[in-house]
């Protein structure tokens, strides 16, 4: 891959400008490539939609980072590099200074295998808090073996916050999370979020007005407002991107810590490709199939 030089560069530099530091852990033997370093690698790779490490290390020897780290302590050092990586993402997510009062929740399904295959995979199972489960998907009418993400965006599309949960858990309970983390905003979710007793809860705890589209057969329905149905279509059409340019219902990792550093790989990658668009091209933040270099 002739460019991915020159794209790789470019992320390093646009990450060194938002990390004050290389490393982020102790490292008895201080390696050729820093901490930042291969998180720029990761974000390359996740912008070029190279999306198997076997792939990426094909187009890594016949790059200049050559023979600069081992596919497996590539593998090893990303894994421990989830909580650094998030920071980074919420650099960055802090510089588009976004004090909107409106946000949106909503969640996707994440298979890691065929339901054929449920009962006999050992994929994520390493941790009996992380086994994966069955659930069913509401908008696609199906059954799914995995887990589920749960993402809160900005009106503007811009991800806030997001977890992880197995695929049986429903999606009311993410909430819990989110009085915690947000205050004084209006969240706009889909009929997956209704319950009274959560938006009481919200409220009162956080002030934050829970917004979700009412039952046809509900005591004093009334049809929610056009433009929050519409705003609402903006985490969708994130989570499309993901899935699209992204590639996040691939799933080639064994473990659960694999699977949550590759979730954050592409969610991180996604971020930064907005924030490059707002912030050193000056176009429009949501045009993610578009050259950086």
């Amino acid at each position: 891959m002739n460019n991915l030089d020159a794209i790789y560069d470019f992320i390093l530099n646009e990450l060194r400008k938002l990390s004050m530091t290389e490393n982020f852990y102790f490292k008895p033997i201080q390696p050729k490539l820093s901490d930042l370093e291969l998180i720029g690698i990761n974000i390359s790779a996740e912008y070029l939609s190279v999306d198997s490490e076997y792939q990426l290390f094909r187009y890594l020897k016949n790059s200049k980072l050559k023979g600069l780290i081992e596919r497996s302590v590539y593998n090893r050092r990303k894994r421990k590099l989830f909580y650094p990586m998030e920071n980074v993402r919420k650099l960055m997510v802090a510089k588009f200074n976004e004090v909107g009062t409106a946000f949106i929740v909503d969640s996707m399904p994440l298979e890691i295998c065929k339901n054929s295959r449920a009962n006999r995979s050992k994929i994520c199972k390493e941790n009996e808090f992380s086994f994966p489960s069955r659930g069913y998907c509401a908008s696609q009418s199906s059954y799914y073996y995995g887990y589920k993400l749960h993402a809160v965006c900005s009106v503007s599309g811009i991800f806030q916050s997001f977890d992880i949960s197995t695929a049986s858990i429903h999606d009311i309970h993410f909430l819990k999370d989110i009085k915690h983390q947000m205050n004084n905003c209006t969240l706009l979710g889909d009929r997956g979020y209704l319950s009274a007793n959560v938006q009481i809860d919200l409220f009162n705890y956080a002030n934050i007005k829970l917004e979700t589209p009412m039952r046809s057969n509900q005591k004093n329905y009334k049809k929610q407002s056009y433009l929050f149905m519409k705003s609402r279509k903006r985490i969708e059409t994130l989570f499309s991107q993901l899935c699209d340019q992204f590639k996040i219902r691939n799933n080639y990792a064994k473990s659960f810590n694999g699977f949550k550093t590759r979730v954050l790989s592409k969610i991180t990658a996604l971020t930064f490709i907005q924030f490059v668009n707002v912030f050193v091209f000056n176009r429009k933040m949501n045009n993610i199939k578009i050259s950086i270099v």
